[in-house]
C-alpha cells in the first residue's frame, strides 16, 4: 500500500505505546484505511486497531 501524508502525519499523533516506526506506519494505514493487521507481534493491540492473529 503507497505510504500517503495522512498515514504519516497519523504516525505523529498515535500514542507511543509501541516503539517500531515500521510497525507504528502499519497501525497507522490500518486505522486510516480500516484494515485489519496480520501480526503475532502483542504490540498492535494496544492500539485501536484490529487484530488478526498471525
Amino acid at each position: 500500500m503507497p505510504i500517503t501524508v495522512a498515514h504519516a502525519i497519523h504516525v505523529g499523533e498515535l500514542p507511543t505505546l509501541h516503539r517500531d516506526p515500521f510497525d507504528r506506519l502499519l497501525i497507522s494505514q490500518a486505522t486510516l484505511e480500516h484494515l485489519p493487521v496480520i501480526t503475532p507481534d502483542p504490540g498492535f493491540k494496544k492500539y485501536d486497531v484490529d487484530v488478526i492473529d498471525a
